[in-house]
C-alpha cells in the first residue's frame, strides 16, 4: 500500500468562483486529480445507483453476456472494463433505466457546471468549451463497474484495473466507500513508478483529467496513471466520462503555448481521437 494522497478539495457551489478555478488549476497541475463536493447528486441517488449496480452483477453470466459489449456500450467479463448495459430487461430490473437516466442526468449537469470552472482554471471565457464546440452536444459515457472480492490469481499479480489513463476530457467518479486501493502514479514516465493511494471521501467525486485535456493543456494540466488495487472486499464504482462533441476540434490552447512553450502535438478531431484510442484498447 503506497502513502495516502492528501488530494485538493473543490467545492462545486462556492460562490468565489474564480478562487475555485484557481485552486483546479493547481490541482490538474500538480495532481490531475482532485475531489469534488456539494455537486448536486444527492447521495441517496448514489446509494440507488450501487444498489442498481449490485443487482446486475449478481445476475446469471448467461444473461448479462446476453447484454455483451456493443460499440462501446454493454457488458465485458472479467479481467476486462465492466460498460453500462444499453437495456436491461424491464423485468428483471424494473428500476434500473429510470434510475440511470437520474444519476446520468445530474452528473452531466454537474460536469457542465465543471467544464466552466476548468475554463476559468485555463485563463479563458466561462463559455470557452461551448464557443469552439466541445460541449455543446458532449460525447459523455457512464461506466458501472464492479471488483470481486477473491480471486483466483493462480500466482500471478491481479489488477481490479491495470496501470492506464483516462483518454478523454474529465472523468467524474462516484465509489461505494469500501476502502480500496486506488493508486496515482504523478509521474508517469519515470521509473521505478511511485503510487500513492487515493481515499474515498463519503459523498464526494473523484475528479481526474484524462488524455485529450492533457493535449488540450499542452501538457500543462495532467493525466495521471492511476489503477485499481484488489482488497479482497467487493467493490463498486460508477465512473461518468464527459468527452467533447465527436466533431470538436483539439488544439493546442493559446493560453498554454508560447514561442518557448510551442504546441506539442497537432490538431485532431475529438471522435477521430477517441476512435483510435478505444480500437487500441478493444482491437475493433
Amino acid at each position: 500500500m503506497g502513502e495516502a494522497l492528501k488530494l485538493p478539495i473543490i467545492d462545486l457551489s462556492s460562490p468565489d468562483r474564480f478562487s475555485t478555478a484557481d485552486s483546479i488549476r493547481q490541482a490538474c497541475i500538480e495532481y490531475g486529480f482532485f475531489y469534488l463536493v456539494n455537486h448536486g447528486v444527492e447521495e441517496e441517488i448514489l446509494g440507488r445507483i450501487f444498489d442498481e449496480s449490485r443487482k446486475f452483477f449478481s445476475l446469471p453470466l448467461e444473461h448479462k453476456m446476453s447484454l455483451v459489449r456493443k460499440e462501446h456500450r454493454g457488458y465485458t467479463p472479467l479481467y476486462a472494463e465492466n460498460l453500462d448495459p444499453s437495456s436491461p430487461s424491464k423485468e428483471v430490473l424494473p428500476s434500473w433505466r429510470s434510475t440511470m437516466d437520474l444519476f446520468y442526468k445530474k452528473v452531466l449537469y454537474a460536469g457542465s457546471r465543471l467544464i466552466h470552472l476548468i475554463a476559468l482554471a485555463l485563463k479563458l471565457d466561462e463559455d470557452f468549451f461551448e464557443k469552439v464546440g466541445a460541449s455543446d452536444i458532449p460525447t459523455a459515457f457512464l461506466r458501472l463497474i464492479h471488483y470481486p472480492g477473491e480471486l483466483d490469481s493462480s500466482g500471478e499479480e491481479i489488477y481490479g484495473a491495470s496501470a492506464h489513463s483516462d483518454y478523454g476530457m474529465i472523468t467524474l467518479l462516484a465509489t461505494d466507500g469500501v476502502p480500496g486501493l486506488q493508486q496515482v502514479c504523478r509521474e508517469k514516465f519515470k521509473e521505478p513508478r511511485v503510487w500513492e493511494d487515493v481515499p474515498s471521501i463519503k459523498g464526494a467525486f473523484i475528479v481526474n483529467i484524462g488524455d485529450m485535456m492533457e493535449r488540450w493543456t499542452n501538457c500543462l494540466f495532467r493525466s495521471t496513471l492511476h489503477r485499481v488495487m484488489p482488497t479482497g472486499q467487493e467493490r463498486y464504482s460508477a465512473a461518468f466520462f464527459l468527452d467533447p462533441n465527436n466533431s470538436c476540434v483539439v488544439e493546442c490552447l493559446e493560453s498554454c503555448c508560447s514561442e518557448s512553450c510551442p504546441p506539442r502535438f497537432p490538431p485532431i478531431r475529438s471522435g477521430d481521437y477517441l476512435k483510435k484510442r478505444f480500437r487500441l484498447t478493444y482491437g475493433s
